[in-house]
């Protein structure tokens, strides 16, 4: 028996049943409109046309006019040419009565004299298809007009409609929802959350410090590069203080109507209070935050000022111990209004950085939680291989390794995965359909040798990973390096790193006797790298000790800081540092020519080598990085480890299996 207390379920309205309805009225109108020519006439000619013998029928409506149908002959003398006959049209004339009863003594009369056979019929119902053929369309707009008002009020603006535009946007995420963000989620960053360990205390025990007359940072804002954990941060400080979290992006209260981003500030600041203590969040508060007054001359955004001028206002309006804390993120702190920054609005400004390599192994143990994974993944390998990879960045290698496996019909994800995975994000999808000359084969696995040749004889420059001639991306060549993690930079590693990348450009003129465009992107780094050491970093010879960056990002704006002299002698010096690691590179290749041949001959024959094959030709490299002697201690430490393990086992063998007596 059916449940007759069950609800029956309607289908969700869509937008498209509007459009539907709209056809299918204006269809319905069509078929049912009368398919007719009408002209209008004085009463006296609708008389005659009577008397003439040509009228079939005639109708009065609502005894103020008289409409009479025409058959083909008379109506083509009364249309002339414009009058075609076709079937289903009904050419009619139309004239306005005064008196009923003295029109219907003149066709009575007419009808005896067997002028008029037809019938006179009355028709006294209202004109509603002239009402909606005139009105319909304003009131279809209307009505449009209120839908879409009462859709942008349901979707952005609140359940007010069009009255809650100035309401927050802001979405509350309470101690009882389910996807609650700690710090284990939260790898690395270990320094941050220190830092910002206090805010989650203070609101756990907020008396702690008010009875010590203590006063806790209002706001906290977490400036770092895209990727780096920053939104993922506030959310495990608010899972971490069980108290609810406002998410709101400064974008959202950024609107073309005027005082609405004002507006909703204070909309923000207003339930914050009344869920304090609680934590409200702006991601990317640079959309709102930008400093005011720059760039006067170009014009400004009005709006925005209005609305930063309020969030200023409400973040020093509240009381200090009011459980209310605002955190924000932004990667341009740069351009932030200074107004921002001051005590008493965002005291702290914590530096979430790019993770190190201990903190991207701990990254690599949080996502590969659920991915499942053979032996030969060995996570601290992966955390080396991916030097200046943000937290972003290696949750989509692993996702991207998942998904190369599974296209591979495997059971597990493998090693091969991840390092496909990496090859994919760095260089991009391998192009092997790609059409490449003999000439040009060459020419790349020559241009490559000459990178891995004269880099593995440099003291300072990067390891070699892998070299290969398989076009990615957009470059139809690659080396893979194992970059340093240096804070500091010494001139030498500078100058090294240009001899390497000048390598390739050698190589061609050496053994090819003629050089290409695919050194293009090889000159722009290494014509950078020379102009930052000579303007930036004070290393010239002629120019020692003086820099022309500018910390504040507004880079001079159209004037540059030195003379016309001045730009010839850095011209000069950029040059002179280009030619000399030029030569250098000519003589390391001119000393190895042998092993770069061998390089490149095996490129040619299997489009790919590793460090083994390098390190079988030139043998092993005559400097450790930091990154390769931090590897070979925990090697060292780990068989270390083994010896201990396998000591202690021999002194304490195994005890027979016990055996209860019966």
């Amino acid at each position: 028996m059916a449940d007759n207390n069950k609800k029956t379920s309607f289908p969700k309205f869509n937008i498209y049943w509007m459009y539907i309805l709209v056809f299918a009225g204006l269809l319905a109108a069509y078929w049912m409109s009368d398919n007719s020519l009408v002209k209008e006439v004085s009463q006296n000619e609708f008389e005659s046309y009577i008397a003439s013998g040509g009228v079939e029928n005639i109708v009065v409506y609502n005894k103020e006019s008289a409409e009479a149908v025409l058959n083909d002959s008379l109506a083509s003398v009364v249309y002339g040419s414009r009058y075609q006959p076709k079937q289903g049209f009904k050419p009619k004339i139309s004239t306005k009565i005064g008196s009923v009863e003295k029109f219907e003594e003149k066709v009575d009369a007419l009808r005896s004299q067997g002028k008029f056979k037809g019938n006179l019929s009355y028709d006294t119902s209202s004109d509603f298809g002239t009402i909606f053929w005139y009105f319909g369309p304003v009131l279809l707009l209307i009505g449009f007009w209120f839908f879409f008002m009462k859709r942008m009020g349901g979707g952005g603006m609140g359940s007010g409609g069009i009255f809650s535009v100035g309401k927050s946007k802001a979405m509350l995420f309470d101690k009882d929802n389910a996807s609650k963000v700690t710090f284990e989620d939260v790898a690395g960053l270990a320094e941050a959350k220190v830092e910002i360990a206090e805010i989650v205390d203070f609101l756990k025990s907020p008396e702690h410090y008010t009875e010590l007359g203590g006063k806790i940072p209002k706001g906290a804002l977490l400036v770092g590069p895209p990727g780096t954990g920053k939104t993922l941060l506030a959310k495990a400080v608010a899972g971490e203080a069980n108290v609810p979290f406002f998410s709101m992006s400064g974008s959202d209260f950024v609107e073309m109507f005027v005082g609405v981003g004002a507006s909703r500030v204070r909309d923000l600041f207003r339930q914050a209070k009344e869920k304090a203590p609680c934590i409200v969040f702006i991601d990317e508060i640079d959309a709102v935050g930008r400093a005011r007054g720059r760039n006067a001359n170009m014009g400004g955004n009005d709006e925005r000022e209005s609305t930063l001028n309020q969030l200023l206002t409400e973040m020093d309006g509240f009381g200090s111990n009011s459980g209310v804390i605002i955190l924000a993120a932004t990667n341009r702190a740069d351009i932030l209004d200074k107004a921002l920054l001051r005590a008493g609005r965002f005291d702290r400004q914590i530096y979430v950085e790019l993770p190190e390599l201990t903190d991207r192994k701990e990254i690599f143990q949080v996502h590969l939680r659920n991915v499942k994974t053979d032996g030969s993944v060995d996570i601290e390998q992966l955390a080396r291989q991916t030097p200046g990879f943000s937290g972003a960045d290696i949750a989509n290698v692993c996702n991207e390794a998942a998904l190369i496996a599974a296209r591979r019909q495997k059971q597990a994800v493998q090693r091969q995965d991840f390092m496909d995975a990496i090859d994919r994000i760095i260089g991009g999808l391998e192009k092997k359909s790609k059409v490449i000359t003999d000439e040009e084969r060459k020419s790349i696995a020559y241009h490559e040798a000459g990178h891995a040749t004269v880099s593995w004889h440099l003291q300072y420059a990067d390891p070699l990973i892998k070299v290969t001639i398989v076009p990615r991306g957009k470059a139809l060549g690659a080396a893979w390096y194992m970059p340093e993690e240096r804070q500091i930079e010494p001139k030498q590693a500078l100058l090294d790193e240009i001899c390497s990348l000048m390598a390739g450009r050698v190589a061609e003129d050496m053994f090819l006797g003629f050089i290409d465009t695919g050194a293009l992107n090889d000159l722009e780094r290494a014509t950078k790298m020379a102009y930052a050491m000579v303007t930036y970093y004070g290393m010239s010879d002629k120019l020692p000790n003086i820099s022309y960056y500018d910390s504040s990002g507004q880079e001079y704006g159209f004037t540059k800081p030195y003379s016309e002299t001045r730009a010839q002698t850095i011209d000069t010096e950029v040059q002179s540092i280009i030619d000399s690691q030029y030569e250098r590179a000519r003589h390391i290749l001119e000393q190895y020519t042998d092993g770069h041949h061998q390089l490149a001959h095996l490129l040619l024959e299997r489009e790919v080598i590793y460090t083994e094959d390098a390190e079988r030709i030139f043998g092993k490299r005559q400097w450790l990085s930091r990154t390769e002697e931090i590897m070979r201690a925990s090697e060292a430490a780990k068989s270390a480890e083994k010896e201990v393990q396998a000591s202690e086992s021999d002194d304490c063998p195994t005890p027979p299996p016990f055996h209860p007596a019966q």
